[in-house]
């Protein structure tokens, strides 16, 4: 650790002291303050920084500066809202790199983040902090107007900004008021946040898992039922994270046949195939720097499952007709309603790929699982129903809300959302009524009335519906869900006279 330092000795003794006197820190702010100038001491820097994130983990800001040797208790109104438009804080930051440059005063770097002097930066280190589960939760950063090597201090300095993390956070349980047991939620953002819509536990929790993993390039696999937003959390993700102003792209993996997939996704090269008359980028160099939504990733054909991993393990990838590989920065989220575990079981997905999806799976609850929220759903979807009908909002009678409170939603919030837009054109007053919602509300029949075949067809009946509802009406999709052969599913439609109109895709 101490190798690449002057004087290695008595550097080891000088940062034992500042282990030992950050110790005995009596609040935050000091303990904060008294950490950025032994920075400064310990680097031979003029300048020293903190910078942290905020509770949701999707702001950074300064937090303790240090220069000359002096604190500098700058006006809150004169610092940015967030650092989210600085790149060489937000490339350390999120991707977990130590940045060490010299010459920067010649270089083409972006460094308003320092404060202006008369003698220009000359070099730079910026180290991320990490909490004890490994996450990156702030930053820490040394400048001097000499061209002067600082990677050296990477790494210790790295581990006190690690120790002083944890001392505040002790401090800051210490300083709770008496009998105030409740549990720290410091990441956990408001209801509202991300953009999402629901105060439920269950959407409550989601918010958690989101917060977690904006600031990191961890993949992100997104499970749960068809119509439960996959697609609408992973805008979330994208635009609340750093690299909300680049790119968002969205593919289908089933949406294509095996061949027109993978020239979708790698591009190719003229000539490469028969009507291949010029180049063509494909969707991961499209989104390079931003994000790319792999939906329905468990219909990936085996072959591009391979050509998948290989980009997620070197970031780079190879258009089709090319002998040349090229570099990318994409951060991939992928989504699925399937259990990719069955179908690893069954051969029909890769497991090392599953594995690396799944480096941080978030499960989106069905609606029936978020108490409370359908009814925060549908008032947004009728106003904006409305406002893209340029007509006055609608109000709702107690019998609608009673109407689609005791409704189960097998098409989750996209079923809602396509009720409530439906009723809102039909809605000719100003009132949404009951009877403006086309619920799919089974009556239980007479249990006198039916003996035990018809109670099963009855109960089969149900569950082939929903199961096709589900799949937006993919029989192919829903035979393989349902465990049987597609030409078993469609004996039983038959036999069950189910056709297409019963059930809206």
């Amino acid at each position: 650790m101490f190798t690449r330092v002057p004087q290695p000795l008595v550097y080891a003794e000088a940062l034992l002291a500042k282990f030992a006197s950050l110790s005995r820190a009596a609040d935050g702010a000091a303990l904060l303050g008294d950490f950025v100038r032994a920075v400064a001491e310990l680097s031979g820097c003029e300048l020293s920084q903190l910078y942290l994130l905020d509770a949701t983990h999707t702001s950074l800001g300064l937090t303790a500066e240090c220069l000359h040797g002096i604190l500098q208790p700058r006006e809150t109104a004169s610092l940015p809202a967030d650092y989210n438009g600085e790149q060489l804080l937000q490339f350390s930051l999120c991707q977990n790199r130590v940045l060490s440059l010299t010459g920067l005063s010649g270089s083409l770097h972006e460094t308003s983040f320092l404060p202006d002097q008369a003698v220009p930066w000359q070099s730079l280190l910026c180290v991320p902090l990490v909490n004890p589960q490994k996450a990156v939760v702030g930053l820490l950063l040394c400048a001097s107007r000499e061209q002067v090597e600082l990677q050296g201090f990477a790494d210790s300095l790295g581990q006190l900004g690690s120790f002083v993390l944890g001392q505040l956070h002790l401090l800051q349980r210490l300083r709770r008021p008496v009998g105030d047991v409740s549990p720290m939620r410091s990441s956990v953002p408001s209801a509202s946040g991300y953009g999402l819509i629901g105060k439920s536990s269950a959407m409550r929790q989601t918010y958690q898992l989101i917060s977690k993993v904006l600031h990191s390039p961890y993949t992100v696999l997104l499970r749960g039922e068809t119509g439960t937003g996959k697609e609408v959390v992973a805008r979330a993700i994208h635009d609340c994270g750093p690299r909300r102003s680049q790119a968002f792209i969205v593919q289908n993996c089933a949406a294509f046949p095996e061949n027109l997939l993978e020239s979708e996704l790698f591009g190719y090269r003229k000539g490469a195939f028969t009507g291949a008359d010029r180049d063509r980028a494909g969707l991961f160099d499209a989104a390079n720097g931003g994000t790319l939504l792999l939906d329905e990733i468990g219909d990936m054909p085996l072959s591009l499952q391979a050509k998948l991993l290989r980009v997620l393990q070197e970031g780079e990838i190879r258009p089709l007709g090319s002998n040349d590989t090229h570099k990318i920065d994409v951060r991939i989220i992928a989504a699925t309603h399937r259990d990719l575990a069955v179908l690893v079981s069954e051969g029909k997905f890769r497991e090392d790929l599953y594995y690396r999806l799944a480096q941080f799976p978030i499960e989106l609850p069905a609606l029936r699982q978020r108490e409370g929220d359908i009814l925060d759903l549908a008032r947004h979807f009728a106003d904006k129903a409305c406002a893209f009908l340029q007509r006055d909002t609608v109000r709702w009678s107690e019998a609608a809300l009673d109407h689609l409170s005791s409704y189960a939603f097998p098409g989750n919030v996209r079923e809602l959302k396509g009720l409530v837009e439906r009723a809102v054109l039909l809605c000719e007053g100003g009132e949404l009524l009951a009877e403006h919602f086309s619920l799919r509300i089974e009556v239980a029949p007479e249990e006198s009335s039916l003996n035990l075949r018809e109670r099963l067809e009855q109960v089969e009946r149900s569950l082939l519906l929903d199961c096709l509802r589900k799949n937006d009406g993919n029989q192919t999709l829903a035979a393989r869900e349902l465990g049987l052969p597609r030409r078993t599913l469609l004996y039983r439609l038959g036999r069950l006279n189910i056709n297409l109109g019963d059930f809206d895709g």
